[in-house]
């Protein structure tokens, strides 16, 4: 296919066309990527971005560079056209995760992330036919909550009895360049394409203190193109792996799941989940990659004396063994109590931020806030976790509500007509019945 012809093509087509030759040809390498980086796609794969999404080191926003998208795209593919396409910084900022810890972010500037964007989409097109179905995180269709739903279907069908809960130190900060790349080239077979991506691997990175960094190692957390590179890596060292090799050689049933770099892995036998983890520290150090200890543990989780069984964590869930009304064995998912605290804690510092503004315009910012908390944490089982997250809630609301001035706002009858008046969302389930999930395509066995 000619470059003249991709340009007539829209980009959903070529991510079609490409997908379907991915999925019957399983060892194809891709040419020509680079040179599907035109205008006309990279014009469909700017309003892909987030328009609110925050700026890089140049400071352009989406806004502004929208207002001559056409001249700024002829000038961007004329650069890639001749290899004259250079990264700027990535402006890295750090995030609170809760318990005085930090997440690292990186930024890029705006035509860098329309670019990775670009490179994104192809890469989907062609590993969305290669990625296992124990790979959740960050792909079309799937979420966490949906795979929260399906590991615990996967736990009761099966006969498992002990979980391995891992946890892999650094991962973003710890990609290798050089595994990186050679993984990639496992299906693509365009230098351009893969140099690019290069690019974007060993771009500076600016700190907040205005110190520039140039990594040897690893992909900044935030940026576009960061989520499918970190499943690339990890199907071709966890995914591939455990399919071909673990589960092959157990002698009882064994399955993992994945949703990014967190991932819980199950055994009929416990001899073989201390063998996988074994065996695992030593797969991870042959890709630059280690296991945070403190959070790695063999955990009995069966059916069989629920007494003596533990919990584990995974997606912001714990999960446990128990009965139902009726008796049956269930897992059963509740808010991990350290994603709670990280929760009631976050929402501490909103209120205290936000609680000067009008209360209307306090409520608006509310409703979606604990309306997301709900969707994520809603799922079936879970009703008293919901309600002890809004109590909490409810009770710093009111506190930091009645110290807006020296006078007291609100009595608790009239706070509670408050919440009444806006329509502030009260705990509830939003997960669907399996059922449900069946009819949507989706198996827990």
């Amino acid at each position: 296919m000619t470059r003249m012809r991709q340009a007539a093509i829209d980009m959903p087509t070529i991510l079609r066309g490409i997908a379907n030759r991915a999925r019957r040809e399983p060892k194809a390498r891709f040419q020509n990527l680079y040179g599907m980086l035109n205008e006309a796609n990279l014009r469909w794969c700017f309003y892909q971005l987030r328009k609110d999404a925050a700026s890089g080191v140049d400071g352009v926003t989406f806004g502004e560079y929208e207002r001559n998208l056409d001249a700024n795209l002829a000038v961007l593919v004329e650069r890639l056209k001749g290899k004259r396409y250079r990264t700027k910084l990535v402006r890295r900022v750090q995030i609170p995760k809760g318990q005085g810890k930090w997440r690292p972010l990186g930024i890029p500037a705006l035509e860098d992330k329309l670019v990775q964007m670009g490179a994104t989409k192809l890469l989907e097109a062609i590993y969305e036919q290669d990625f296992l179905n124990t790979s959740w995180g960050f792909r079309p269709g799937r979420g966490p909550q949906m795979a929260s739903r399906v590991l615990a279907g996967r736990l009761v069908i099966g006969r498992y009895h002990w979980v391995v809960e891992a946890d892999i130190r650094a991962f973003f900060d710890s990609i290798s360049h050089e595994w990186m790349l050679r993984m990639l080239a496992e299906r693509v077979d365009d230098r351009a394409f893969i140099r690019l991506i290069g690019k974007w691997l060993k771009a500076g990175v600016m700190q907040e203190n205005g110190r520039v960094e140039y990594p040897e190692i690893g992909t900044p957390q935030g940026g576009v193109i960061s989520p499918i590179l970190a499943n690339i890596y990890l199907h071709y060292v966890l995914d591939l792996w455990f399919e071909r090799v673990v589960r092959k050689t157990s002698r009882g049933q064994a399955m993992v799941m994945r949703f990014a770099d967190d991932f819980v892995a199950a055994f009929e036998r416990e001899p073989e989940a201390k063998r996988f983890l074994d065996e695992l520290r030593v797969r991870l150090a042959k890709f630059g990659l280690t296991l945070a200890e403190e959070k790695t543990r063999v955990v009995r989780f069966s059916r069989d004396g629920m007494e003596q069984n533990g919990g584990f964590d995974f997606l912001g869930f714990q999960y446990h063994w128990n009965q139902t009304r009726r008796g049956v064995p269930n897992v059963q998912r509740m808010t991990a109590p350290t994603r709670m605290r990280r929760s009631v804690a976050r929402f501490t510092e909103w209120v205290k931020r936000y609680r000067h503004l009008p209360i209307r315009v306090l409520m608006r910012r509310l409703i979606p806030k604990l309306q997301g908390y709900w969707n994520y944490y809603g799922v079936i089982g879970n009703f008293r976790g919901l309600q002890k997250y809004w109590h909490e809630l409810v009770l710093l609301l009111y506190k930091w509500l009645n110290r807006r001035s020296d006078r007291r706002s609100y009595n608790w009858d009239g706070f509670l007509a408050l919440l009444e008046h806006f329509r502030v969302p009260r705990p509830h389930i939003t997960e669907v019945a399996s059922r449900q999930l069946r009819l949507m395509g989706f198996s827990c066995t």
